[in-house]
């Protein structure tokens, strides 16, 4: 069983940053895939970026192109998002999802899911 954590969400200003921390339980952290995705009010769960299991490969929705990173370090098994230029339309609920048999970023199939963090960008 892997336990995924998230942490770093908060309230933030139109224009700031933040970082969403996902600490993995486990040994095996390098064989999964990571990916974060995002649900806010009345609409549906979205994939919001995601990291093959070396870092070798990213994927990002066309909303957040630009403005977040998704990197991992396989060392402390963490993946992070770094949110920078934040809209009130980044307001979510974020969660990070472990992938334990993709070898590329998918939008489903996710077998480990984290509790959510909330992410509230104020105009």
């Amino acid at each position: 069983q892997v336990q995924l954590v998230e942490s770093g969400g908060g309230l933030v200003q139109a224009g700031g940053s933040l970082r969403l921390s996902c600490a993995a339980s486990g040994r095996t952290f390098t064989s999964y895939t990571m990916a974060w995705f995002r649900q806010a009010p009345g609409k549906e769960r979205e994939l919001v970026a995601g990291i093959t299991r070396d870092g070798g490969r990213t994927y990002y929705a066309d909303s957040v192109k630009g403005r977040f990173t998704i990197s991992r370090d396989n060392a402390e098994n963490t993946a992070y998002l770094q949110m920078n230029s934040l809209k009130p339309e980044d307001t979510a609920v974020y969660s990070c999802a472990a992938d334990v048999m993709g070898t590329v970023v998918r939008v489903t199939g996710y077998d480990y899911w984290g509790q959510g963090t909330q992410v509230t960008v104020s105009s």
